[in-house]
């Protein structure tokens, strides 16, 4: 399988010409792959995903084309936003578990490049060129599953994708007109949507073989009125004095509702090794994406909020879906 091109992580849009920008789906990254009556879908890092979305497969197996490369992400759309858990799901062992999901939560291949066709081999060309190439595609072939992501060469516009939708994206990625497709390669730049919460420090992890804080555990009050953990942040400052300060709260209650260490695919023997601290302490952390009203990474430390009262830390903070369509953003 082809190793997708890939993007680097900057603060800002570039202000030079040349650009074009696109919208950061939130999604699995996938090249689709058809040989004669073969279609083929990968991740990222290479591992195959057709077996667990048969819906897509045959979407493309229908195309009257014989031989394509398409890069694209598969999203899926519940309830009118993105779901990445949706998508999680998928990843499972058992195929009639993955059919019913399939027939319940349908994806979607949102394409944003056109790399072969028929023979004809595009990722030696210009962006430009592979654009063209790509509408023409989709005019003759999209449909309710298969959707061409928005592309423009107006910063400004671009900018404005991200104000107008409050924050619903995962970002904007820029791509160099003149430049070829360059696989496996950070070509392009992303500017991703970075959202803030302020969370409880529900407790506190030491660091591996030390006595010394090495994770912050924050938690957010659910609707049921009980503190759930959320995700963790690396520790600010001075860890010596922060650890002693740190201690010196230990104590329930803790995480009232959800804990670390609970249920997981990722749980280890150390994730349930924690320190319950007194909701004395509010952090304002920045975080990315959220997944099942928890971060789905590790979240920056922004500052103490000394202000604020531990009540007041509620989910409903989060922005937790990309909720935008394609056709909001033409």
């Amino acid at each position: 399988m082809l190793a997708p091109m890939e993007a680097k992580l900057v603060d800002a849009l570039p202000a030079d010409a040349g650009w074009q920008f696109e919208p950061k789906w939130d999604g699995f990254r996938c090249i689709a792959i058809r040989e004669g009556g073969t279609v083929g879908l990968a991740s990222k890092s290479g591992k195959p995903l057709a077996r667990y979305f048969p819906e897509v497969v045959a979407m493309l197996e229908a195309l009257p084309v014989d031989r394509f490369i398409l890069d694209g992400e598969l999203i899926i759309p519940v309830g009118g936003a993105l779901s990445f858990e949706a998508l999680q799901l998928r990843l499972h062992p058992a195929e009639s578990r993955i059919r019913k999901l399939a027939a319940e939560t349908p994806a979607q291949f949102m394409l944003f490049d056109l790399l072969a066709l028929d023979g004809e081999v595009l990722a030696a060309q210009p962006l430009s060129v592979r654009r063209a190439a790509l509408e023409r595609f989709h005019a003759a072939h999209g449909g309710a599953a298969l959707l061409l992501s928005p592309a423009t060469r107006d910063r400004a516009k671009a900018a404005a994708w991200l104000a107008q939708t409050g924050g619903a994206l995962d970002g904007v990625v820029a791509k160099r007109l003149d430049e070829p497709y360059r696989p496996g390669e950070r070509a392009m730049l992303k500017v991703k949507c970075i959202r803030t919460a302020d969370c409880v420090v529900g407790g506190f992890r030491y660091a591996s073989g030390k006595k010394e804080v090495g994770s912050l555990l924050l938690g957010l009050f659910g609707d049921d009125d009980r503190l759930h953990h959320v995700g963790f942040c690396p520790p600010p400052g001075d860890k010596g004095a922060l650890t002693e300060q740190l201690e010196a709260l230990m104590g329930t209650p803790g995480f009232t509702g959800d804990a670390p260490g609970g249920p997981s695919r990722w749980a280890t023997e150390r994730s349930g090794e924690w320190q319950p601290l007194r909701w004395d302490l509010i952090a304002e952390v920045k975080y990315d994406q959220v997944t099942g009203q928890r971060f789905r990474h590790a979240t920056r430390f922004l500052r103490w909020r000394p202000d604020k009262a531990p009540e007041q830390c509620r989910m409903a903070q989060l922005v937790s879906g990309a909720s935008v369509a394609a056709t909001e953003l033409d």
